[in-house]
């Protein structure tokens, strides 16, 4: 989906900007469409025992080696059912407290995690999608970088709801959550930027920046750009692919269990349901065209935590309360994922 570089608040500049978070340039999405026909009926049929499946799988069930549902879904008897598993609808409870573009995220807590907890010896490093500053510097990021298979621009502008609050103003603020919780049980966790940057950092050094730390799991945030009506949370991950610098066969299954386990909880603590328009009814998508995950040597994930072009879930995204779920629900799903 093109993205246009944004010269200042309400003002775009020229130049295309083509985000990897769109599922327009998903090609493994559109191949597997025939495939996916029979699930589509299924997920229609019974969207809440989808939504069970995935709570199931996040709470310790046996993990599937791909990313359709297994033959016979657990009855809704066997696990509870998430808040607002169903049609396509988000519950959330209280009234949305905006975040305003530029508020300040909760306070940072110390670096390095407290050495005592459930995950004491894990590293996990949460990438906070895009950069604030990245339409201040639209040739340094229209600047190609090697992905392995082929060449992408360095980084992209993100998306922003209609009125103006930005992806990487929200992917900047669940991520300060995430690491408050991941940090409270004892895991040292790294960003792959803080704000800090006159822009980027380019997809391959997000990448290399976990793979440095020798990541138990990462994460990349993000919230996506759909149309209005395209509603919901998927999880993207990593397809098996070899060229140059990218071999993802060694992720593969580790990178699609920490996918299970982060859309499980994701549900059960956001009460959001799986996206209607990416990843067949199952929250979760296989993408082979992403540098952050192609060059990934450590269990990596994206997560589109919603959309924000949609008005239902933009008033969501832009809810302080709200980001405190979705970073529990990102947390928790780390967490199983690591044992903790």
């Amino acid at each position: 989906m093109a993205r246009s570089a944004r010269a200042g608040r309400g003002r775009a500049v020229s130049i295309a900007l083509v985000s990897y978070d769109s599922e327009s340039s998903n090609p493994d999405s559109r191949s597997r469409r025939v495939r996916g026909r029979a699930l589509l009926t299924l997920a229609a049929l019974a969207p809440a025992a989808l939504a069970g499946w995935l709570v199931w799988q996040a709470a310790g069930g046996p993990g599937e080696q791909d990313d359709k549902p297994p033959s016979a879904l657990p009855s809704r008897g066997e696990r509870p059912a998430p808040p607002g598993a169903g049609a396509a609808t988000m519950t959330v409870s209280g009234t949305p407290r905006p975040v305003s573009p530029g508020a300040p995220s909760p306070s940072a807590p110390p670096a390095g995690g407290s050495g005592a907890g459930s995950l004491a010896g894990k590293t996990v490093v949460i990438d906070p999608g895009h950069n604030s500053n990245n339409f201040r510097h639209t040739t340094e990021i229209n600047e190609p970088v090697d992905i392995g298979t082929n060449k992408k621009e360095c980084d992209t502008t993100g998306t922003e709801t209609n009125d103006g609050y930005t992806e990487a103003e929200f992917t900047l603020d669940v991520s300060h959550r995430i690491r408050a919780i991941l940090e409270k049980q004892g895991a040292k966790v790294v960003f792959t930027h803080d704000g800090d940057r006159a822009f980027g950092p380019c997809v391959d050094e997000r990448a290399r920046i976990g793979n440095q730390a020798k990541a138990d799991a990462v994460v990349s945030v993000h919230a996506d750009g759909a149309a209005e009506g395209q509603r919901g949370f998927h999880v993207i991950l990593p397809a098996k692919v070899k060229g140059g610098a990218a071999d993802t066969a060694p992720i593969v299954g580790p990178s699609r269990e920490l996918g299970v386990r982060i859309a499980g909880k994701f549900v059960l603590d956001t009460g959001m349901n799986a996206s209607n328009y990416v990843g067949e009814g199952t929250g979760l998508d296989t993408r082979s065209d992403l540098g952050g995950l192609n060059l990934s040597t450590v269990p990596k994930v994206f997560i589109e935590c919603g959309n924000m072009r949609d008005s239902r879930d933009a008033a969501l995204l832009k809810s302080a309360d709200w980001h405190q779920k979705a970073a529990r629900g990102i947390a928790d799903g780390i967490t199983a994922f690591l044992g903790g």
